[in-house]
Order: structure tokens, then sequence, then C-alpha cells
């Protein structure tokens, strides 16, 4: 999780037009429950030190809630049905993460696993009882994707290239194919992230994007590819990636012969979730400066986006659906 990322986005003006769109209504998912939006939030304490905080808030933006208050670094990178998933680095040294599990309250918070984790997206399958991550075992095993046993923390290395870089891994719906990102050298600067998918046990990896070799920001920081999610369809995987100057939501099909930009507006988008239905996008949203940042909501059938956050704080990002 950063602050910033090097987004080139929007305007506050701009942004400032969403909040024009009507309230959205109580949204439940495909089983009929009510849905949530948990979401993270940079914040100080009385001394000024900053830390995260993960906050959660209905699908109209009411009620936002702090729900992890503790002096850890706290992040939320997914979410199954009423359980959230978050790295902290709680009980441990500062910016080593592990996993932890809470509800749409933040209640009964437990460590999941003794799995150092990285600082990466997450994904599961089974019905959540498996977690694929990005982990690490001491100094010398780094970036690489294991898969952990929700119920009882136990783990298996899926990847073993210590040179190379995995990171964001996301199931297909089915749970039989894993998208992630990929750098084959991750201290080669110059390389670009691609996205990848490869069998659920780690075979068969296809390359399916490649960065543009003429865009100006193929030299600078930025996402080339990141944050990557299934679409539960399965018909397509959303990333994003910093192209013409500015990060925004794109799509590739599974065998990497469609690709597109998933959303038609002159806006910037980033780290975005969608609904277990498939109906709804949730995504984070920033000025160009970086001096604000929102959460939108996006229904996906009719494409209307609304602004669910207001300016009470600066950084508020990386949402995901969960259930209350």
């Amino acid at each position: 999780m950063k602050v910033s990322i090097g987004k080139q986005l929007i305007c506050a003006v701009i942004i400032s037009i969403f909040c024009a769109c009507s309230s959205a209504k109580k949204v439940p998912d495909k089983a009929g429950n009510e849905l949530a939006i948990a979401y993270n939030i940079a914040v100080k304490d009385s001394s000024g030190k900053s830390n995260y905080e993960i906050f959660t808030m209905n699908l109209d933006g009411s009620n936002p809630q702090n729900i992890t208050k503790n002096a850890d670094v706290a992040w939320t990178y997914r979410a199954y049905k009423k359980d959230l998933y978050f790295v902290s680095d709680r009980d441990t040294c500062r910016r080593c993460y592990f996993l932890y599990k809470t509800d749409v309250s933040g209640n009964e918070v437990r460590k999941i696993s003794e799995l150092q984790l990285e600082d990466s997206w997450m994904d599961t399958r089974n019905n959540g009882k498996e977690i694929i991550v990005t982990g690490r075992i001491g100094k010398d095993i780094r970036h690489q994707l294991f898969i952990i046993n929700s119920e009882t923390g136990s783990f298996r290395q899926l990847t073993n290239d210590t040179i190379a870089s995995y990171r964001d891994p996301a199931f297909s719906p089915d749970g039989k194919q894993i998208a992630f990102v990929y750098r084959k050298n991750k201290r080669d600067k110059t390389m670009n992230d691609e996205l990848f998918v490869m069998d659920a046990d780690g075979t068969n990896p296809r390359q399916l994007t490649n960065y543009p070799a003429d865009d100006s920001n193929k030299n600078n920081n930025g996402y080339k590819a990141g944050a990557t999610h299934w679409h539960p369809s399965g018909d397509f995987i959303t990333y994003i990636s910093m192209q013409n100057g500015r990060h925004n939501i794109f799509a590739v099909s599974p065998d990497g012969k469609k690709q597109w930009r998933l959303t038609a507006n002159d806006y910037s988008e980033g780290w975005h979730d969608w609904s277990a239905d498939g109906k709804w996008l949730t995504f984070d949203m920033a000025n160009q400066d970086e001096s604000q940042y929102h959460i939108m909501l996006m229904n996906w059938q009719t494409k209307e986006v609304r602004q669910l956050t207001d300016a009470k704080y600066k950084y508020q990002q990386s949402p995901v659906f969960v259930l209350k």
C-alpha cells in the first residue's frame, strides 16, 4: 500500500461533479445479502504520526466507520462474503506484514498464518478456505506465490523463482487458473511488469499483456500492470496500468486475444474491486497532485459513477466489497 503511486489523475473540481449523483440504494449481492465497502485511510494520531486504518461504509457512502483503531499499518486487499482479510504489522517489526481476518464491524480479529507477506493483492477460492498471496520466507525467498489454508494457517509455495517477482494473484471464478503480475528479474527496473495467467498448480504460464513500447511513461514510476482482478463472469481480467500519463483500469480476455480500456471516460482510476455478481465496480480516484483520494462506485450495467466519500480524509484508497 502506498499513499502515492505517481498517478496523473483528474482535477478535484471534476471529481466533485460526481457528488451530484443520487445516493445508491441498499444493494444486495446475488444471494440477497446487503453489501458494504471496506477501504483504507491514512490517518494521523495525536502526535502527528501516520498509520493506516480500515474503514467500512454503506454503498451510498453513509455511516463510515473505523473498524481497526490500532497503531499498526492495516490494509485490506480482499473480502470473501463476511470475512475481511487484511495485512498488518501489529505485534511485529514495522512493515513486516502478516495476514489477519475480521468482519465488517472489526470484530474477532484473528491472525491467519505465520507466513510473512509482501505488500500485494490476494484472492480466495474453495469457499474462502484457500487464499493465494505473495509471500516471503526469510531474506532469500521473496515475492513468490503461496496458497494459505485459511482454517489451519498452513501454506504451500506455488512458485520458486527467486530472481523473478510474482504479485497481485487472482483466481479465475472456477478456481482453475491464476492471473498474476510477473517480472522476470525483480531487480531490473528497466523491465516492465506484465500480466500473466497460469494453471492453478503453477504450470503452463502465458503472458497476456505487453506494455506499449512507445508510451511516454515506460521509464517512469507507476503501474505497468497491477491490482489484478478476475471479473466474476470469467470473461475478462481487469488490472490498472499507467498509460498516456495516467492510471486507468484495463481489461484483457483470459487468452490474451482481446485487450481494451475498461471504462469510456476521461478520468483516471486506480485500485478496484468487483461485486460477487459482477454488477458493481468500486475504485479509488484522486486529483492530479494526489492531495485528495476518493472512493467511487460504478453501476456496471448503466455506467453511472458516484463519489461515496467526502474530503474529511485525504487518502481513501483500495476499496473492496464485503457483506454486512
